[in-house]
């Protein structure tokens, strides 16, 4: 239990506190405006007073979310932001994840501490290839989606064929909750099918306006083809509500945090090794989901993340790390507000918290009261590019090294130290993160490193008896690496390589899945 014990909450008021945890992640493809329609999010929900834009200039452009300096220059989101607020009588949770596929590991990871997604679509684009892909890991976890249609302020497509087109995309049954009123130029607000009301500059139109008239086509049309909103259905992941407005004008924003006050998921159940812990459970558990380092570059911090899976957790509790068996002391759990943080005195499932943390805590672990549990759901993926780092000044040689590791427990980037004393080697989806790693080395440890190929192009964990795995790296040595656990990774230069070294390696196994906190 706790050296400061928790103060006493009845089952009743546990799961009351529960049931007000909104915990939700924006995705989309890059460009459809998720990082404005965050800022407008938080300024609907009274968490910040002027919403940024990151196609605006100078201070207008300073988005909350995106906090990094290399966000604020290429007007990206490349880090996983965790926002807290309080909206509607519900506690929020917002996770604002990378858009651009190069950090698709990172995003992957957030999904697996949300209850609910809201997908943004571009009205002018329709459904994306990231959009797609972000879409297809909701569904492996059955989490629900509320589908935003931004920039119905500009050309965009038409609404009908929009949602025909999530519909036979997604595979996903669509039921609007609002409907434009006006395209592009001549949009003026929305109108909602729920309660049959007007929102924005609407609101002053005759009857007998064209776009008034339109809209009233559009609506009987709508309701006799399209199916009304199913609460089950959408807690299962098989339908979403559709709400059309434009984030840069504000409409259709609040719209959509009163629809996730009303029926967004409350806090799910959440999968481990030996059975599914529920939320209002009274003992506390929570998955690691995420570290930050340096959020604080004068203090050189490093956060870890943590989802609270069950129970109320209350500072100075001491919970038992699964992996190392040790007790880990919450003096000092925080709220987050992108960058700016909060002293928690007490979070509930759903909740999700900052830890402070100095290199104990690791992606995939899991914290617990009494029991052996682990929560499954966070892999690594094997890496796409392999590039092997080059120090320019050796005299940084140990500062490179503690700069590598915690940037890789972060996720920045995997990292494999090869066996034969070679150089490390840094392992990426995309390029996009070789930027972000040389960056960061640079602006928050004052390293400067550059590149250089390898001969290799896939990396696959080896798995299997320890004498075997031994004798296969002594005969492969130049092309075995270890990763930041431990674990033998065995490097190919080609896919012919790689089938050649699993046909005559029938007793290992090689893989590009890894669980994290687990051994392959």
């Amino acid at each position: 239990m706790s050296e400061a014990a928790s103060a006493p909450v009845s089952a009743t008021g546990l799961a009351s506190e529960i049931r007000r945890r909104r915990t939700f992640a924006i995705i989309s493809h890059p460009d459809a405006g998720k990082t404005t329609l965050t800022e407008r999010i938080l300024r609907a929900g009274g968490a910040i007073q002027l919403a940024g834009n990151v196609r605006a200039k100078g201070e207008r452009r300073r988005t909350k979310s995106d906090w990094m300096g290399i966000e604020r220059d290429r007007g990206i989101s490349v880090v996983t932001s965790v926002m807290t607020f309080e909206y509607g009588g519900c506690v929020f949770n917002l996770l604002d994840t990378p858009g651009h596929e190069d950090f698709s590991e990172d995003t992957y990871r957030t999904l697996t501490a949300v209850d609910c997604a809201v997908m943004v679509i571009d009205a002018a684009k329709g459904i994306e290839d990231r959009t797609r892909k972000l879409f297809e890991i909701c569904r492996l976890r059955d989490i629900p989606i509320v589908t935003f249609i931004n920039k119905m302020d500009r050309e965009a497509q038409d609404c009908f064929g929009l949602l025909d087109e999530i519909a036979s995309t997604l595979a996903l049954d669509t039921s609007p909750a609002t409907w434009p009123i006006g395209r592009a130029g001549h949009f003026a607000g929305t109108y909602d099918m729920r309660t049959r009301e007007i929102r924005g500059e609407a609101v002053d139109l005759p009857q007998s306006d064209a776009r008034m008239v339109a809209l009233s086509e559009e609506l009987e049309l709508a309701e006799a083809a399209l199916p009304l909103f199913d609460r089950e259905s959408f807690d299962a992941g098989h339908l979403t509500p559709v709400f059309f407005g434009s984030a840069m004008k504000e409409i259709g924003v609040t719209d959509l945090l009163d629809a996730l006050v009303a029926y967004g998921p409350e806090p799910r159940a959440q999968p481990s090794e030996t059975r599914e812990v529920k939320a209002d459970e009274e003992q506390v558990t929570a998955l690691i989901f995420k570290i930050q380092a340096n959020m604080d570059p004068n203090h050189r911090d490093r956060m870890a993340f943590a989802r609270i899976c069950s129970g109320k957790l209350t500072r100075g509790m001491r919970l038992k790390h699964v992996r190392t068996g040790k007790q880990f002391a919450l003096h000092t759990p925080q709220f987050f507000f992108a960058r700016d943080r909060q002293l928690a005195e007490e979070a509930f499932a759903g909740d999700v918290v900052g830890l402070p943390n100095h290199g104990t805590l690791r992606i995939g672990d899991t914290l617990s009261e009494s029991e052996e549990l682990r929560f499954t759901g966070v892999p690594h993926f094997a890496p796409e590019i392999l590039r092997r780092v080059r120090l320019d000044d050796a005299m940084k040689a140990k500062k490179l090294r503690q700069a590598l590791v915690e940037l890789a427990e972060e996720g920045v980037v995997q990292l494999f130290r090869p066996q034969d004393g070679l150089p490390p080697i840094v392992g990426v989806v995309g390029t996009l993160q070789l930027d972000v790693l040389q960056s960061r080395l640079q602006g928050e440890y004052g390293v400067a490193i550059g590149f250089e190929s390898t001969p290799y192009t896939i990396a696959r964990w080896v798995t299997g008896e320890r004498a075997k795995i031994e004798a296969f790296s002594m005969v492969n040595r130049s092309a075995m690496a270890d990763d930041l656990d431990g674990d033998p990774v065995f490097l190919a230069s080609s896919n012919f390589m790689m089938r050649r070294t699993v046909e005559m390696n029938t007793d290992l196994g090689f893989h590009d899945i890894k669980q994290i906190g687990l051994s392959v």
